[in-house]
């Protein structure tokens, strides 16, 4: 299904709709429906004026319980999964302030146990240097200090060792100059030495392993619920578990290629002498 950006808030409503009219129409009221569902009349409430987005697989059972006809199955099912997805445009990010943004990623990685990085493009702000960090924002309106030091604050979730964290990083991300040459070493420097962490898996995928797809967008999967893709102009939020099904699956493909340990130290000490030379 191919939708814009801005159909993303209207599927809610149309979803919330479309729920409360399959009820009706199979003559039960919301406490009857939830016994069905096994489920409390109060999320089937909420569920039916848009005060809470029904997840795909609480759709598939309220469905069933109404016994919905085949094409109601699959144009509710389709609204289900954009209702899932949400688009977070940049502009929206500055006009709220970046600190906020930094805030929202935080609580997500205070939330999740295991999280999965594929770093196509560039390094992630949990591995980068203050240097680096300032050089990336660059390009935001306005001070970028107050975002630069809440990216530096976010780096303590690394030493959590109740949390797992992989990275994959392609060749062209670790070397890509955002900074002068000097600092774009201690950058990777940087990478080799988070390496060791115990929590802290990080892979690279040097340029020429044959991998049978291409590293399309950065995206990050936390645990198995919750998946960011970030473009030029924004990230999509994943919340269907299909959709983090796939992403993980990505992952997993890519992750295959990638060099760890002593391995991915010894080309990432290269590539750092390579810039000091």
């Amino acid at each position: 299904m191919t939708f814009e950006p801005e159909q993303l808030g209207q599927s809610r409503t149309d979803l919330a709709e479309k729920l409360r009219e399959l009820r009706k129409r199979a003559g039960l009221t919301g406490d009857r429906l939830a016994r069905r569902c096994n489920m409390s009349q109060s999320q089937i409430s909420k569920f039916e004026t848009g005060k809470k987005t029904p997840k795909l697989v609480d759709v598939e059972r309220i469905l069933r319980a109404v016994d919905a006809p085949p094409e109601m199955v699959a144009e509710i099912t389709a609204l289900a999964r954009v209702a899932n997805t949400e688009w977070q445009d940049k502009r929206s990010s500055w006009r709220r302030g970046m600190e906020k943004r930094q805030a929202e990623l935080a609580a997500l990685e205070s939330d999740a146990t295991e999280l999965r990085y594929f770093l196509p493009s560039m390094v992630t702000g949990l591995l980068a240097t203050p240097e680096y960090i300032r050089a990336s924002l660059s390009h935001t309106p306005g001070d970028s200090s107050r975002t630069v030091a809440r990216k530096l604050e976010r780096q303590a979730v690394l030493y959590n060792t109740a949390k797992r964290f992989t990275f994959l990083i392609t060749e062209q991300a670790a070397r890509w100059a955002v900074v002068p040459a000097p600092a774009m070493s201690v950058q990777i420097d940087r990478l080799a030495s988070l390496s060791h962490l115990p929590n802290v898996r990080i892979g690279v995928v040097p340029l020429g392993t044959p991998t049978g797809r291409g590293p399309m967008n950065t995206f990050t999967v936390y645990d198995n619920r919750l998946a960011t893709v970030e473009n030029f102009t924004g990230r999509m939020v994943f919340r269907d578990a299909r959709d983090i099904s796939e992403y993980l699956a990505v992952f997993t493909q890519f992750e295959q290629h990638a060099r760890f340990g002593d391995d991915a130290r010894s080309l990432l000490r290269h590539w750092a002498d390579d810039c000091r030379n």
